[in-house]
């Protein structure tokens, strides 16, 4: 079988030569409208964000918090499917080749497509992985099998309260990198203390090989950096889409702001002595 590099494993290996590590902003696919998203994720690229984070618009998406919960109700208010969400990937590939792209969301879309259907569809689009937040591995195996077929990471969460051996076994069935979610509760949990997220991480750390990244409660320049200081990468959603729910009419403040966001927390990491 040839091993295929992927653009995740590509982009990782890049930003430790330089000493840096990866921000990875999460967006929802047409929210507020459909045609704000490709240019979000070209700013967002533009400013320093590394691999995109692609909401797929769900009715029931039980781990965020009311920030994100009302993004997707925005996007489905368009019926912004797991279809169209696809094709955005397709039309940001257009112009951006290497930008690594993950679909994130809940399997129940994807059930209705097919996993043979859905994979050849992102494979042909450009999406590089997917983290499904109501999938846990045991029942992802056909899932997981047509992925792999096409090339495609299947990305797991580690939460603050998994035992070790679940943990192992999660990273071992992680491709691309795994994602630890910081604290018990919902996207954009107000209060998170960095020291118990940093000694969490590192006891978990003993577990893989692969790139590990945090996420849930990172909102500024700030929270991006702390985390800069110890995982590969840090995932920023709440915030971001807050300025979509603040800029719902203003489609070109959204992509300005966003970007200025990104800036903030691109230059608070990259402060960051690594290593």
């Amino acid at each position: 079988r040839v091993i295929v590099v992927s653009r995740i494993s590509n982009c990782f290996e890049q930003l430790e030569a330089q000493n840096k590590k990866a921000l990875i902003p999460y967006v929802v696919a047409g929210d507020p409208v459909p045609d704000v998203t490709v240019k979000v994720m070209h700013k967002m690229v533009e400013m320093g964000a590394d691999l995109i984070e692609l909401g797929v618009p769900f009715s029931e998406p039980e781990a965020e918090g009311a920030v994100i919960q009302v993004a997707h109700e925005r996007a489905l208010e368009h019926n912004v499917s797991l279809r169209d969400t696809i094709q955005m990937v397709a039309d940001f590939r257009q112009n951006d080749k290497t930008t690594p792209v993950l679909l994130m969301g809940y399997i129940n879309p994807i059930e209705k497509m097919g996993y043979e259907e859905f994979a050849k569809l992102a494979k042909a689009a450009g999406v590089d992985a997917s983290l499904l937040v109501n999938v846990p591995p045991e029942e992802g195996v056909e899932l997981e099998i047509a992925l792999r077929k096409q090339d495609i990471d299947t990305i797991y969460l580690v939460a603050p309260t998994t035992t070790d051996t679940r943990a192992a076994y999660l990273c071992a069935k992680s491709t691309g990198f795994i994602y630890y979610v910081s604290l018990k509760g919902t996207t954009g949990a107000s209060t998170i203390n960095m020291d118990e997220v940093e000694t969490r991480f590192n006891h978990l750390k003993q577990f893989t090989k692969i790139p590990m990244v945090v996420g849930f409660g990172i909102k500024d320049g700030a929270s991006a950096a702390r985390v800069a200081e110890f995982a590969d990468g840090s995932v920023v959603g709440s915030a971001i889409v807050q300025i979509f729910a603040d800029n719902k009419d203003k489609p070109d403040i959204i992509v300005e702001s966003v970007g200025a966001l990104i800036s903030e927390m691109r230059t608070a990491m990259d402060l960051v002595s690594v290593g």
